[in-house]
């Protein structure tokens, strides 16, 4: 893999896509997919599934006390397209001392594990199932995640 993490400077957004993993993705499964491609678009998908992967955020407000958090719950929703296509949207997540949007440090790893593993398991590859270690960090705060508001974190279902 190239890089280690990706970081967005847009400020404000509530989600955001990632092509520039698409070679990555696209090598991690090239062993048993042949060709994948990646969609700009979110309508016409044949399937979605909302998981989740890691990251870090800054908070970019001068006045806030907090200047930063990790999170091993940044909601994902994979989409799947027609002939291996799909796209991948991860949400963006609010300060808790200010509310303010973050700026994600995505980590690239569990981006590619998560999106690759999908694609396979769509692909109708015989996969195992993904262990995860079972720290847990603080309580999921549904009202800081842009996931859950939009209704694609799995964290707001519990």
């Amino acid at each position: 893999m190239r890089n280690k993490s990706s970081k967005r400077k847009n400020e404000g957004d509530t989600s955001y896509t990632y092509p520039s993993l698409h070679h990555d993705v696209s090598e991690a499964v090239s062993s048993d997919i042949s060709k994948v491609w990646f969609s700009k678009q979110s309508g016409g998908a044949r399937d979605e599934y909302s998981t989740h992967v890691m990251g870090k955020f800054k908070c970019e407000n001068g006045g806030c006390s907090n200047h930063g958090w990790g999170s091993k719950k940044v909601a994902i929703v994979i989409r799947e397209f027609s002939g291996n296509g799909y796209n991948a949207v991860v949400f963006n997540q609010r300060c808790r001392s200010c509310n303010k949007l973050g700026t994600l440090t995505l980590d690239n790893n569990s981006y590619v594990e998560r999106v690759a593993y999908r694609l396979r398991k769509w692909a109708g590859v015989r996969v195992e199932k993904q262990h995860y270690d079972g720290r847990t960090g603080p309580p999921h705060r549904s009202d800081l995640c842009e996931g859950c508001k939009s209704g694609y974190c799995r964290e707001g279902d519990i």
